[in-house]
């Protein structure tokens, strides 16, 4: 499997921290002076130090509060099953300020109470080349809650925080890791501080029932927070993904969803860049604001950018943001939503492409509308550009063999051939 350069250079800046540091070592009998659990090794490390974990299996809940590499010898050898216990790693920057420089890679994390991978205000990590599955076993899937869920995760009870979850980190990377069937894949929120400038790329996932594929989430802020206003999230990458068959159960998820739910939520200026969203329960890329009563602190949905993506197949929205119909984009809010850009994308095999149900803009250009049915509906008071986009046919929207337009969009000029994406998806990961 080969990593990105960009995330070569990540993990450089994770690794160069510990390149000074001591070897230590892990195995199930702790032979050849190796440690036998994963969590006495890393706390006799020193900052710096680097853990090589032999293949077995190891029953823990390892948190790590220092910089450290922990590397496993692949994620078909080395496996954490956490069964009955919180997470499988937990990367602690909440209780331990200015964590920063870690790597974990090549595990298998399953079967944990909540998270199998979690993440707390820490900066310059790396999560690469990982098997994130089965987690969230606590979920109370007919109540819609998680027993003993932390307090600082104050929006996640019905999903037990997912497979991945990273909560007040910056700088970070997730990389090439498969994530499956957990209540969720990937997440990203604001509980505890601000998350951005975050690279989640080259990952599949697949097939976690009860949530979207790979969340950002405004949420509001921990009791324990000093802010009494949603901290935001802002500046995240989410590039060259898989996110297939996800929130196919319960009330459903988005291949990739932009949440900023309630007022004074902010979720602003991140890219969704070449990702393959195929098959899931809500539309391929979800967009949310649900309430902006008079006086409200104001929420930030803005400048969001959805670009190259191939989407294919996926469901309706519901409740208050319902869809006429599958949809494979759909921007929701009651509150005006400016600046969103939907370019370069490929969607098909869906009754309407795009979605605008905002009061706001929406810039809508070079996109190949293949659904055959409806390429735009705006069912909304909003502005739509809709220019230089494929309908499915040289003559244009609303002709014989294109899609239609409805509502209020201003769709001239129209291309008379699809224009070329390429959108690269996630890594090539069987199932362990």
């Amino acid at each position: 499997m080969s990593i990105p350069m960009r995330d070569l250079f990540f993990s450089f800046l994770a690794v160069g921290q510990v390149a000074m540091g001591a070897n230590l070592c892990v195995n199930p009998g702790a032979a050849s002076g190796c440690y036998g659990t994963i969590g006495a090794a890393v706390k006799a490390a020193n900052a710096g130090d680097q853990i090589k974990v032999a293949a077995g299996q190891y029953a823990e809940d390892v948190t790590i509060t220092k910089p450290l590499s922990l590397i496993g010898a692949g994620a078909g050898a080395t496996i954490i099953n956490a069964r009955g216990l919180s997470n499988g790693i937990y990367i602690d920057g909440l209780d331990n300020a200015g964590l920063a420089h870690v790597l974990v890679s090549g595990f298998t994390v399953m079967n944990a109470n909540f998270e199998g991978i979690l993440l707390t205000n820490a900066s310059y990590i790396v999560i690469a080349q990982n098997h994130v599955t089965g987690n969230a076993q606590s979920l109370n899937v007919s109540a819609s809650t998680c027993a003993g869920l932390p307090v600082f995760e104050t929006s996640e009870a019905s999903d037990c925080g997912e497979g991945i979850h990273l909560v007040g980190v910056d700088h970070s990377t997730v990389s090439n890791n498969l994530v499956e069937l957990n209540s969720g894949g990937v997440l990203l929120s604001d509980e505890t501080g601000y998350t951005h400038d975050n690279l989640i790329t080259g990952n599949t996932v697949q097939d976690n029932a009860y949530a979207c594929g790979i969340t950002m989430a405004s949420h509001p802020p921990s009791p324990q927070a000093a802010s009494k206003l949603p901290y935001g999230i802002f500046n995240n990458i989410i590039e060259g993904n898989s996110s297939l068959h996800n929130g196919l159960a319960g009330s459903g998820g988005a291949g990739i969803g932009i949440f900023a739910p309630a007022p004074g939520n902010q979720n602003f200026g991140n890219r969704i860049v070449g990702n393959v969203l195929q098959g899931n329960g809500h539309p391929g890329v979800t967009m949310h604001n649900h309430a902006a009563p008079p006086g409200a602190p104001a929420i930030n949905l803005n400048d969001n950018q959805i670009i190259g993506n191939l989407i294919s197949g996926n469901g309706a929205d519901t409740e208050d943001a319902t869809t006429p119909g599958t949809a494979g984009i759909d921007v929701y809010s009651v509150a005006p939503v400016y600046g969103t850009v939907i370019a370069q994308n490929t969607i098909a095999n869906e009754a309407v492409d795009v979605v605008m149900n905002n009061p706001g803009t929406l810039e809508l250009h070079m996109n190949n509308l293949l659904g055959g049915k409806t390429g735009v509906a705006n069912i909304s008071t909003g502005a739509v550009s809709d220019s230089m986009n494929y309908f499915g046919c040289a003559a244009g929207p609303g002709t014989t063999g294109c899609g239609a337009i409805t509502g209020t969009v201003a769709s001239a000029p129209w291309l008379t051939a699809p224009v070329s994406t390429a959108p690269t998806g996630g890594v090539a990961t069987s199932r362990q």
